[in-house]
């Protein structure tokens, strides 16, 4: 039984030892470098806890530092870089030290990585020489170390060994930020077990194995890249990290697909649109591509079409699930005779997870039709928020239909509903409802209408609370006006836009989100 999710590059290590396991542009890396590598990092990291603890205490012995490891567990490591084979080799060795770590984006803003670091409170960061003197301005407090200096250190495996006697399946494994409400990032701390559980289930679903090349899409430090990262250690594939400025040059991209191989694609939606936005597809199909598994937004009908048309033999998955759940809860693999035009079904879910619907009174839907909020039961679930007690108590709660034993439940705050076939459909975000002209409307029932209209390639709404007016915002080749009088022959006035605007590219999060937030107050510019 796997307990720790080193056992998944450790197996390969011995199977593909002079297989690539990550490849970049500038360097590629073998399983056996990165477990030696990886295990030179753990090696360094484990030792410098062990002197910091001798020096906090003059009378402490070599047994009880090696116990004292087993406690580095509670203690975050952060990774202050860019996405890449140094990043992952450092989140790799921060496990074999006995901690968990937290990716800190360095393409995220200053002010954004301090409020991450205000709630992460970690003592020691692993960074770049080049990035070393702006660490330690940015995290005074911490102990930054440079990976290029942990990659030298000797292997200790006497004590690799202890401190892996000493973990267990629920050890935390990483902590991925989310925005919060509260304006401070929520940090959301996985386990080993969550992990090794869902990945298990996910490569074998989707029949994900070693001759796969996995483009990465997704920054590290967002949950999409746990799929890449772990799916690839776990089947032996190599993962292919696409350089994330390729993502605004389609040709690029699409160049870089072809010319590497990649077989699997596991993006953000607004990923692949950015790719049929621009017709790309035109320019250069990566052939070798056979699996797409899409998450994050609805998949807009027309681009999904333009993609099939191009890649028809490829297998197409939706997925869904928030990062509580550890990735994804739900699936559906399209049919290649059914018609998706109406929405594509979020569908089942996965293996040893339950996915459920309870209304507004906290009472279990079943049938058809009828809406309710999705709720999550299962191993997948994270361990809760880290430093947040308010909110572990607010969405991962005693299940409702449970009255005997204790038994946490994660609330996801949307909206679902089951169809004819018992697949669930996804009916938007509890907090995407608005009140606007004494009405509620659910602002992604606006924009599915709005993204059917002839000549609108993308789109989005927002709601302006302080004038009580809707924005919408498009990528096409209609003009306002016709598309303002084609939405009022199709939706009731109090769901029409008022204000409408065509932009040359829809803005995107880090994590490849439309970020509506740019676009929430009256002056846009």
């Amino acid at each position: 039984m796997e307990t720790n999710i080193l056992s998944f590059l450790e197996t390969n290590a011995i199977m593909y030892p002079d297989k690539n396991a990550v490849v970049e542009v500038s360097a590629t890396i073998t399983y056996k470098e990165l477990q030696e590598r990886s295990q030179r990092i753990g090696s360094a990291l484990a030792s410098k806890y062990i002197s910091i603890l001798n020096h906090n205490s003059s009378m402490i012995d070599e047994v009880t530092c090696l116990s004292a490891t087993s406690f580095f567990a509670h203690d975050p490591i952060g990774v202050y870089m860019e996405k890449g084979i140094d990043a992952l080799s450092s989140f790799l060795g921060i496990v074999y030290s006995g901690s968990f770590y937290a990716m800190l984006n360095a393409e995220l803003p200053d002010a954004r990585l301090q409020q991450i670091q205000s709630v992460l409170q970690t003592n020691i960061i692993i960074t770049t020489i080049a990035l070393k003197e702006k660490a330690e301005g940015l995290f005074p407090d911490s102990l930054i170390l440079a990976i290029e200096d942990l990659k030298l250190a000797k292997v200790d495996s006497v004590l690799l060994e202890s401190i892996r006697d000493r973990t267990i399946d629920t050890d935390p494994l990483y902590i991925n930020f989310t925005s919060g409400s509260t304006g401070i990032p929520k940090g959301i701390i996985v386990s080993h077990r969550s992990v090794i559980d869902f990945i298990q289930c996910f490569t074998e679903l989707f029949s994900i194995d070693s001759s796969d090349v996995i483009g990465n899409q997704a920054p590290f430090d967002f949950d999409v890249s746990v799929k890449d990262i772990y799916s690839s250690l776990k089947s032996g594939a190599t993962l292919s990290i696409i350089p994330q400025n390729y993502f605004s040059a389609p040709v690029k991209l699409l160049d870089y697909l072809c010319e590497t191989g990649v077989t699997t694609l596991i993006w953000a939606v607004s990923a692949l649109c950015l790719i049929s936005t621009f017709h790309g597809l035109e320019y250069r199909v990566p052939t070798a591509i056979s699996k797409i598994l899409f998450s994050g937004e609805t998949m807009p009908y027309k681009h999904l079409r333009e993609w099939q048309k191009h890649l028809p033999d490829a297998v197409y998955v939706n997925l869904y699930g928030p990062t509580e759940i550890t990735c994804n809860c739900t699936y559906h693999i399209l049919r290649k005779d059914r018609d998706y035009s109406e929405g594509i079904p979020i569908g089942k879910h996965f293996p040893n997870e339950y996915v459920f619907l309870l209304n507004e009174q906290d009472k279990i839907i079943t049938k058809p039709g009828i809406k309710g909020e999705i709720i999550v039961r299962g191993t997948t679930l994270a361990l809760g928020y880290y430093r947040s007690q308010e909110h572990n108590q607010m969405q991962f709660v005693q299940n409702p239909m449970n009255k005997s034993y204790p038994e946490t439940v994660y609330r996801t705050g949307d909206w679902g509903m089951y169809d004819e076939d018992g697949e669930l459909l996804f009916c938007g975000r509890r907090d995407n409802q608005i009140k606007h002209m004494g009405h509620r409307v659910e602002l992604d029932e606006i924009e599915k209408n709005m993204a059917s209209i002839q000549g609108v390639e993308r789109c989005f709404c927002v709601f302006e609370q302080k004038k009580d007016r809707l924005k919408g915002f498009y990528i096409g080749t209609i003009e306002k006006d016709a598309l303002f009088k084609t939405m009022s022959g199709i939706l009731p006035p109090f769901m029409v836009p008022g204000y409408l605007r065509k932009l040359e590219t829809i803005p995107l999060t880090k994590n490849g989100k439309i970020d509506r937030r740019l676009f929430m107050e009256s002056e846009v510019k």
